[in-house]
């Protein structure tokens, strides 16, 4: 069943790249505290992805943080290296969190999971985005295609 208001975040093991090198964290820790914006994407570096989901959320970081959000975190099945090198290309700074699922886990403990091996991508993120309050799902926008309609930072600001 797909993560869903009122819902908990899944509590497994992602990776993120750090000054001192690659870093294991618990999404429970990263995401379950505070007001956070998660947002997550089907790849890195993905036409859609790159052109329009994240560059959005880092031109519009301080917007979104202004209303009280504590965190940005963008989320995909990808490895940590291509995490950090997406978000070092976009220049993501310490304004959107860049967090590896690279096993796909957290998709799944999330039921979000989106089947990309039709265009050889394997089992990927569905693209959405989720108000977060310590943990718990306050607002969760799915797309329900492969554009950027309801889960882009534009339609978060606005639901903030």
């Amino acid at each position: 069943m797909a993560l869903s208001v009122g819902d908990t975040i899944p509590n497994v093991r992602l990776m993120t790249m750090t000054g001192e090198g690659l870093k294991p964290v618990q999404s429970g820790e990263v995401l379950g505290r505070g007001k956070v914006v998660l947002f997550a994407v089907p790849g890195a570096f993905t036409p859609t992805c790159n052109d329009h989901h994240l560059p959005g959320f880092v031109l519009q970081a301080d917007e979104i943080l202004a209303k009280g959000v504590d965190r940005i975190a963008c989320v995909a099945v990808n490895d940590a290296f291509v995490m950090n090198a997406w978000g070092s290309a976009q220049g993501t700074g310490d304004k959107v969190l860049m967090l590896s699922d690279g096993n796909g886990e957290f998709t799944a403990a999330a039921g979000l999971e989106l089947d990309g091996s039709g265009f050889g991508l394997g089992t990927r993120s569905q693209r959405y985005a989720a108000i977060l309050q310590d943990g718990v799902v306050e607002q969760i926008f799915v797309e329900p295609d492969t554009g950027v309609s309801v889960s882009g930072a534009d339609q978060v600001l606005k639901a903030l």
